[in-house]
This record gives C-alpha cells, sequence and structure tokens, in this order.
C-alpha cells in the first residue's frame, strides 16, 4: 500500500495585518495628533527641566564669581568709593 502525501496548502501562521487600524477599544492605535500632542508636552517638560537647571547654574556660578571677585578686590573704605555715572 503506497501512501500518498497530501499537497501542502500554504496557511499563514498569523493572519495579515489589517489595513485600516481599530480606532475603539483598549490597545487601539493611536491617532497621529494625539502622537505629536504627547511627544510635544514631553518635550515641553524636558525643555522646563532644562531650563531649571541652567538657571540654577548660572546663578550658582554668578554667586562664585561675586565671591571670587570680592576675595580678590582691593580693600576700600566705604567713603572711598566712586561716584556713579553721569553725576
Amino acid at each position: 500500500m503506497s501512501q500518498e502525501a497530501a499537497p501542502e496548502q500554504a496557511v499563514p501562521e498569523h493572519p495579515a495585518p489589517r489595513t485600516v487600524p481599530e480606532q475603539k477599544g483598549a490597545g487601539a492605535p493611536k491617532g497621529l495628533l494625539q502622537q505629536m500632542e504627547e511627544m510635544m508636552a514631553a518635550l515641553s517638560a524636558d525643555l522646563n527641566r532644562l531650563d531649571a537647571d541652567l538657571q540654577s547654574t548660572a546663578d550658582r556660578l554668578d554667586a562664585d564669581l561675586r565671591s571670587t571677585a570680592d576675595r580678590l578686590a582691593p580693600e576700600r573704605p566705604a567713603d572711598d568709593r566712586p561716584e556713579p555715572l553721569g553725576h
């Protein structure tokens, strides 16, 4: 008795991807506008953090510079201050 092999049929293991994404239900893809808004919000938060870091660094450097200038400046009596410009 001979056994004939049945012809193999190509059956995909995974169904073909849908061409139109589902818009409702859990795990539904987000719209492009919503993705862009979320990215802009994240970028804005990052920029705000960076601005705060830069401001604190600038303030600290300014204080360090003033401290160094005060240390290096010669001592003057209070009445020996120069006149303000324009007087």
